[in-house]
């Protein structure tokens, strides 16, 4: 079993990652910048190790202070949490050379499912349904017009390397394709160093469904239910819901059973998250996250799973603690990402925070590093906080949000709460009548 747990990450999943080792009578290293000095998680690791300036490249995306680290305090696991190394193969490679347990998938399917194009060849031998368009890159505008012209207009242009929605553009007639796939190029390149680009069917406008997998890496898989994460703003999640309030049962064990498969089929090792664009009762693969996710608790929530405890013990060669039939999901539960920004600009707000009084109560969950005193610094993502909320069902969970929200006190800072609190009073979302465009438009909606 593993002993010594170095926590290679920040924020509220370095917190997250220290108590369920703590709870399962593992020590904890936090390594950190000298931004992060007073932060939560390194008050209460075991250990605490600084590992260089705030600029995340030189601290927590610096493999050699990360590995150096866990050599000097005799971690003998690394867990990154997710962001910053958490998909990088090269550095799960390090970590294994150096006999160190990894928490995490094979260097190799990080790799492969890290590649856009290598992941979609993946995903259709392991029988996953994906979006029309092509099977690799898109080398000349000949080839893009035939594809284009087959999957049916309009279409997207992908960055091979990309994320964040650069290098995509929508492209809605063959007159638009040349001009669009060379300006998507051109930002591919310039933020991802790589040009290759794909092209699919553009959907309308689907919801963003992802599927909570785990595998033992021998060979057995399971699924723990979907995830609604369709409420984007500029491609980045805002809220997050289990189980989605538009998949029916049957539609949740026909997707799981062919995930749960393709897992297996692969050997796939940890957690993961694979992630379908849904419209019109069809799912079609995008992307898979070889890591933990942020929006992992709802699911904790509606199946009684600590997902960090089943990473430590898959890495650890337990196995799985469950099988599929042994996986039951009930209520409902929301998770809302607490961000240190304006909410009408959403310019970044960080500095001190004066008061902070977290929300309670039955069902009520914050994963948050803060605490009055702290300073956000301004070097790393804005989110602060997560809430995740439980009800018997949606109808009461959302009454629980609306509860808990009115109660969470930060001072100090301007934070997105207020957004979170307009939002679920709008009757579009308590319907659950929402799509990924949905709150982009509600956004500029006035009183949005």
């Amino acid at each position: 079993m593993i002993q010594k747990v170095l926590i290679a990450n920040r924020g509220e999943i370095a917190l997250r990652i220290h108590r369920a080792c703590h709870e399962m009578g593992i020590k904890t290293v936090a390594v950190h910048s000298t931004a992060d000095s007073d932060a939560m998680h390194v008050r209460l690791a075991d250990e605490a190790i600084c590992i260089g300036p705030p600029p995340a490249g030189e601290s927590y995306l610096n493999i050699p202070n990360i590995i150096s680290a866990a050599e000097i305090s005799h971690a003998d696991a690394i867990h990154p949490g997710y962001g910053f190394l958490s998909e990088n193969a090269r550095f799960a490679e390090i970590v294994e050379s150096h006999g160190i347990v990894w928490i995490g998938p094979k260097p190799e399917h990080i790799r492969v499912m890290g590649d856009k194009i290598e992941a979609k060849r993946t995903a259709a031998k392991l029988g996953l349904p994906l979006v029309p368009g092509s099977d690799g890159p898109v080398e000349g505008f000949a080839e893009a017009r035939d594809i284009a012209r087959e999957a049916g207009y309009p279409v997207i242009v992908k960055a091979a390397s990309g994320g964040g929605g650069r290098g995509m553009k929508v492209v809605r007639s063959e007159d638009e394709l040349e001009t669009q796939i060379s300006q998507a190029r051109s930002e591919a390149k310039a933020a991802f160093g790589d040009d290759t680009v794909y092209i699919e069917k553009y959907l309308g406008d689907p919801r963003h469904i992802e599927f909570q997998v785990f595998g033992d890496g021998n060979g057995k898989a399971v699924h723990l239910g979907e995830r609604d994460c369709s409420l984007q703003r500029r491609h980045q999640k805002v809220l997050e819901e289990a189980p989605s309030p538009v998949v029916t049962p049957k539609e949740r064990d026909r997707m799981g059973g062919i995930v749960a498969k393709a897992m297996a089929d692969m050997g796939y090792r940890g957690a993961g998250t694979i992630e379908f664009l849904y419209e019109n009762g069809e799912f079609y693969f995008i992307e898979m996250n070889t890591r933990l996710q942020v929006e992992h608790p709802v699911t904790e929530a509606i199946t009684g799973i600590d997902l960090v405890r089943e990473q430590i013990r898959v890495a650890s060669g337990e196995g799985l603690s469950c099988e599929q039939a042994d996986i039951h999901f009930r209520g409902h539960a929301i998770e809302c990402r607490i961000n240190a920004e304006d909410p009408q600009t959403f310019a970044p707000s960080p500095g001190l925070v004066k008061n902070y009084v977290a929300p309670g109560g039955m069902h009520v969950r914050v994963d948050s590093g803060l605490y009055a005193g702290y300073r956000v610094p301004p070097y790393y993502d804005s989110m602060i906080a997560k809430l995740i909320v439980y009800g018997s069902t949606r109808e009461r969970c959302i009454m629980r949000l609306r509860r808990a929200l009115e109660e969470f006190v930060v001072d100090g800072l301007k934070t997105t709460i207020p957004l979170h609190q307009k939002l679920i009073d709008d009757p579009e979302f308590q319907r659950g009548e929402y799509t990924i465009k949905w709150l982009e438009e509600w956004l500029s909606r006035d009183g949005g």
